[in-house]
């Protein structure tokens, strides 16, 4: 019950710090590109190059086919924009304490706020990129589904995911700064090692088990039963029931660890 309460109340403190957090939200994400000609742009200039390059190795040069008769980009991209959603936040929100000290130093200020803000600010670009999904949609002579209405719970649960991992990370990179490099390391192999450019069907199927413990492998799945497959994530309880299960594990880990950790923050900045 301890943990509840306390969990309740850091939740009652974001709400009462919404104001403070819309602002900082919005200063960060404006001074990521404060001293860049093209400012804010390149936060979707460069995940587009990226989707691009990658559309043309392996579309143009690779001759890819259709993925159970969806064209080859939609199928990609489908994979690929909550992945960078996922990539982006986690990697900035690692690092948002450490770049904040000092607002740490402040006793009034509430540090749990800064993996929000990060959060947040991806959250930004990522709906630029859902809408780009759509459009693409469009584009390809595919019709809007109820189907799509479901993104919103897999955004959700990214940002609980998301939000779990981080007040992990960011709270003890500040005592051991080579999780900085390590999350970094962790993202740059779990890229291939997420069923984005592959099919988990390829994966024989009695080891097919350990890739969908990865819980990012459920929300870009997701993204594709939502857009191309038109499954409802209720269709699959087995894995919403294991997805949950991880995410709320690291969700009340990361409650726990920062709690603890939060009173020494200061001394070590």
């Amino acid at each position: 019950m301890p943990f509840f309460k306390q969990l309740l109340s850091m939740f009652i403190d974001i709400w009462k710090s919404k104001r403070l957090l819309l602002d900082l939200i919005k200063n960060d994400f404006r001074s990521r590109y404060l001293n860049n000609y093209l400012g804010v742009f390149w936060a979707f200039i460069q995940p587009s190059i990226t989707i691009l390059i990658f559309w043309f190795v392996f579309q143009v040069g690779f001759k890819s086919a259709p993925v159970q008769d969806t064209p080859f980009v939609l199928w990609l991209i489908a994979g690929m924009i909550p992945w960078f959603f996922f990539a982006e936040a986690l990697g900035s929100a690692t690092n948002a304490i450490l770049d904040n000290g000092f607002l740490v130093k402040n006793i009034v200020f509430r540090v749990s706020l800064l993996p929000i803000v990060k959060i947040s600010s991806a959250l930004m670009i990522h709906i630029f990129f859902i809408m780009f999904m759509v459009g693409m949609h469009f584009y390809y002579g595919y019709t809007p589904s109820i189907y799509w209405f479901q993104i919103v719970y897999y955004l959700i649960a990214s940002i609980i995911l998301l939000l779990g991992i981080s007040w992990i990370t960011s709270s003890v990179v500040i005592f051991f700064r080579d999780i900085g490099q390590l999350i970094a390391m962790v993202i740059q192999f779990g890229f291939w090692l997420t069923p984005i450019f592959w099919m988990l069907s390829r994966v024989p199927e009695q080891f097919q088990w350990i890739f969908k413990l990865n819980p990012v492998y459920y929300i870009t799945q997701g993204y594709r039963d939502a857009f191309i497959y038109h499954v409802w994530f209720w269709e699959k309880p087995m894995e919403t029931l294991q997805f949950w299960m991880i995410t709320m594990t690291f969700f009340a880990l990361g409650a726990v660890v920062f709690r603890k950790l939060r009173p020494h923050f200061a001394d070590v900045l």
